[in-house]
């Protein structure tokens, strides 16, 4: 057998027939039960073999579409072509080595083999390599790379577990993330001494955020939306919301308030996001801003006109203090202003462009929407100003809080209680759903609890409190106000939590 393939596993002992197995008015058989065959687990390959036949195949397709190019000047080829074109020369690169390796060994690799190492190469070549299993499993949220061989993985329900590396040295780590980046195809990406961080998605809308240089190691953590196209209906199913918040958010987005999703990282901000961005008529014309796309509303089929952004990295070189190239949110959002658009939605606010988006909020025609990082839903406030205070010198507390009061309807805060550790689950659901009524108090965004938890129901999850001020405009939009007289909400109890109830 050759020496890249793993042995084959045991063969299961067999076990013996159980007895009184008979069936009734029949002689007992003395047949013996024979076992199952195992599985067979797909053949190991060296991955020093796949990593020299990738630069093979690589060099020899970037021949191949030299020479397409400079016979037909113009000529753009597209990404399936070039995969394609790898796909066949990958078969002819394994063959030759199959064929190479028999007449050294004396015992050709099996097809399988063939067909694993094949496989390796262009996840290599076009893929994201040894990580791509880990990508293709639905139920696995979070991978943790700090160096190549430390390697952790969360999935759904379950504490984080230690799983094999997913390359041979750091150096090879590098170079996987860098063939990630070249593969991007959304500005000028790379991680490198000039660039020592990298952001950017993934096939199938993971994010992906990488650093080196400035660390011992490279370290990468990668995240999966589980949730891709969600509504507020799938939100009810999974128990982030009940039906009456459901409802309450749909006319909040009917209505044209101007909504921020708050939570920590990882709590389902995007996924609320999107959910509540599906209430948004179907032909009004919108458009999202990204740092890298993970809302995906330009393709999921709803709305019919979405102008999706994209903000684009800098190539290293700075210039005036700023990387050449670079184009931010914050520097998206005026051409943005200028596409006729009727809502703005911001995946994420991490700094001074919470500005400009403040101003689209006051001076729209309401309806838009932003996440932001926030650990409680009573710190979003400063967290807001905070942010303000990046945007320049001239800024001031008294001015955030005013843009603050001016620009937000609504703050909706989805929190996460994660029992893995102690046996159970992770608990994710809205906690909070806060009305901003104007300057209050010492000038500060007056804040006004419209759902929150119940410490002494023992349920921490969002139910009705008080009525917002808004609640003729939600009417308007269809919403019916008597669902907010149940303190229950339209849960059938509690939360069931294995320790305590609110945090």
């Amino acid at each position: 057998m050759p020496s890249w393939v793993a042995p084959p596993a045991a063969a299961r002992t067999p076990v013996p027939a159980a007895a009184g197995g008979a069936v009734a008015g029949t002689a007992p058989t003395s047949l013996p039960v024979l076992p199952t065959p195992p599985t067979p687990a797909p053949p190991a390959i060296d991955p020093q073999v796949a990593r020299e036949l990738k630069r093979q195949v690589a060099a020899e397709l970037h021949q191949q579409l030299t020479k397409m190019t400079n016979a037909t000047p113009g000529l753009e080829i597209d990404r399936a072509t070039r995969r394609q074109r790898g796909r066949a020369l990958i078969e002819e690169v394994v063959a030759r080595w199959s064929d190479a390796y028999a007449q050294t060994h004396g015992a050709a690799p099996t097809r399988e083999q063939d067909r694993a190492l094949a496989e390796a190469v262009y996840d290599l070549l076009f893929r994201a390599g040894r990580l791509q299993p880990y990508l293709d499993d639905p139920e696995i949220e979070n991978i943790l790379i700090n160096g190549c061989d430390d390697v952790w993985v969360s999935r759904v329900h379950q504490p984080l577990k230690q799983v094999p590396p997913v390359a041979d040295s750091d150096a090879e780590l590098i170079e996987l993330l860098q063939d990630l980046a070249r593969q991007h195809g959304g500005g000028e990406r790379s991680l490198n001494t000039a660039s020592p961080t990298l952001a950017l998605r993934l096939e199938g809308g993971m994010r992906l955020q990488a650093m080196t240089e400035v660390t011992p190691r490279p370290y990468v953590a990668i995240r999966r939306h589980r949730v891709a196209s969600a509504t507020l209906a799938d939100m009810v199913q999974l128990g982030t919301v009940d039906s009456t918040l459901a409802a309450f958010l749909a006319a909040a987005i009917r209505a044209r308030k101007n909504v921020m999703i708050t939570g920590t990282q990882g709590v389902g901000k995007t996924s609320m996001l999107r959910a509540m961005a599906a209430e948004i008529p179907p032909d009004e014309r919108i458009g999202t801003l990204e740092s890298e796309f993970e809302l995906w509303l330009h393709t999921l089929g709803h709305l019919r006109q979405v102008v999706p952004m994209e903000a684009r990295e800098g190539n290293g070189e700075r210039i005036d203090g700023k990387a050449a190239g670079e184009l931010s949110i914050g520097e998206l959002i005026p051409a943005a202003l200028r596409m006729t658009l009727s809502r703005i939605i911001v995946g994420e606010v991490r700094s001074g462009e919470v500005v400009p988006m403040l101003r689209v909020m006051t001076n729209g025609e309401g309806g838009s929407m932003c996440t932001l990082h926030a650990r409680g839903p009573h710190m979003v406030v400063d967290r807001i100003a905070e942010l303000c205070l990046e945007y320049g010198s001239h800024m001031t507390d008294t001015l955030a809080y005013r843009l603050t009061a001016n620009a937000v309807d609504l703050i909706v805060h989805v929190s996460m209680v994660d029992e893995t550790a102690v046996g159970g689950r992770r608990h994710r659901f809205v906690s909070h759903v806060l009305e901003v009524t104007g300057l209050g108090e010492n000038g500060r965004p007056a804040l006004n609890t419209v759902f929150g938890p119940r410490p002494d129901l023992g349920e921490p999850r969002g139910v009705p409190h008080t009525p917002p001020n808004c609640l003729d405009d939600l009417r308007r939009a269809g919403f019916d106000a008597g669902l907010l007289q149940s303190a229950y909400g339209s849960w059938q109890a509690p939360l069931s939590l294995r320790i305590g109830g609110v945090r």
